[in-house]
C-alpha cells in the first residue's frame, strides 16, 4: 500500500468504464486493483476481469468482497513479473500505481490488446501526449508516439483519491497497433532517441558525436543536425536513425572489401 492512492470517486470510475466501451466479450486487465472500486464495475460489463494487486492484505480483502463474482480472477503478484502471454486480455482499465507508470506502460505496449484506459499522474500524462516544441516533449513522448495513439481524456483532482495525492491525475486512452512509422533498426532508434534527450539543450550534431553514435566527419551528412531535439518530430528522429543505420552498413561493407 505504500505510496499508493486509491480512487474513491465512483463517478470517475463509471466514466473510465464508459471510455473503455466494455461488452460481455471483453477480457479486461486491471493493474493495481486496490479496494476494487473499478474491479466490481468492470465485472458487471465484461466477460472477465483479471485483477492484479501486489499487496497481500489488499488482495485478501478484495477477494472476500468479490465472493459471488465469478468472472473476476484475482492475482496477487508484481505486475512487472507477470508474463502477459499467460493472461490473455483485450482491454486494460487501470488506475496505475504512479511509481511504476513508465515500466508498466512499456510492458503493456509489448503486448497485444485493443484499447487501454489508464490513470496516470498528470505530469506523466502530459509527457506521454506532448508535441515537439512543448516543454513536456521528452524521450517518453517519442517512444509513446512511436508505439501507439494517445489521448488525454480528463484531468482528475486529488480529492478523488484516498489518501489525497499532492498532484493532479489524468485519464488517458491508448490504442496500440502497428508502429506509427517504420525505422530500419529499432534498437538504434531507441539509442539515438536516448542520446538526443540526454543532451536536449545541445544541437543534434553535438549530442550524437558526444554519445559516439556518429563521427565528426559524418555528422554533417545528417538532416536537422543544427536543431535541438525538442524541435523535431519522432518521425524526424527516425530519419536520423535510418541514415546512421545506412552509414554503419556501408562502413561494414567497406571493411569487408579491404
Amino acid at each position: 500500500m505504500k505510496g499508493q492512492h486509491f480512487l474513491v470517486d465512483k463517478r470517475i470510475a463509471e466514466r473510465q468504464i464508459n471510455y473503455a466501451s466494455l461488452s460481455d466479450k471483453d477480457i479486461v486487465l486491471e493493474i493495481g486493483a486496490g479496494y476494487g472500486v473499478l474491479t466490481k464495475r468492470i465485472a458487471r460489463k465484461a466477460k472477465k476481469v483479471i485483477a492484479v494487486e501486489v499487496d497481500r492484505r489488499l488482495a485478501s480483502s478484495l477477494e472476500n468482497s468479490l465472493k459471488g463474482t465469478p468472472n473476476v480472477e484475482l492475482i496477487c503478484s508484481d505486475i512487472l513479473k507477470i508474463d502477459f502471454e499467460e493472461i490473455p486480455f483485450n482491454k486494460v482499465v487501470s488506475n496505475l500505481p504512479y511509481q511504476i507508470s513508465s515500466p508498466v506502460t512499456f510492458k503493456l505496449l509489448e503486448s497485444d490488446f485493443d484499447i487501454g484506459i489508464l490513470m496516470y499522474q498528470k505530469e506523466f500524462a502530459d509527457r506521454l501526449v506532448a508535441e515537439p516544441g512543448s516543454k513536456n516533449y521528452s524521450r517518453l513522448s517519442v517512444m509513446a508516439s512511436y508505439s501507439a495513439e494517445w489521448e488525454m481524456l480528463e484531468v482528475v483532482p486529488p480529492a478523488a483519491f484516498r489518501p489525497r495525492p499532492r498532484v493532479y491525475s489524468a485519464i488517458v486512452r491508448v490504442v496500440p497497433g502497428k508502429r506509427r512509422f517504420e525505422v530500419k533498426n529499432e534498437a538504434l532508434f531507441y539509442e539515438v532517441t536516448k542520446a538526443l534527450f540526454s543532451h536536449r539543450r545541445k544541437k543534434i550534431k553535438n549530442s550524437l558525436v558526444i554519445e559516439g553514435l556518429v563521427s565528426e566527419e559524418n555528422v554533417g551528412k545528417l538532416p536537422y543536425c543544427e536543431k535541438r531535439v525538442e524541435m523535431i518530430s519522432p518521425q524526424q528522429i527516425g530519419e536520423i536513425s535510418d541514415i546512421i543505420a545506412v552509414m554503419r552498413e556501408n562502413e561494414g561493407k567497406n571493411k569487408e572489401n579491404i
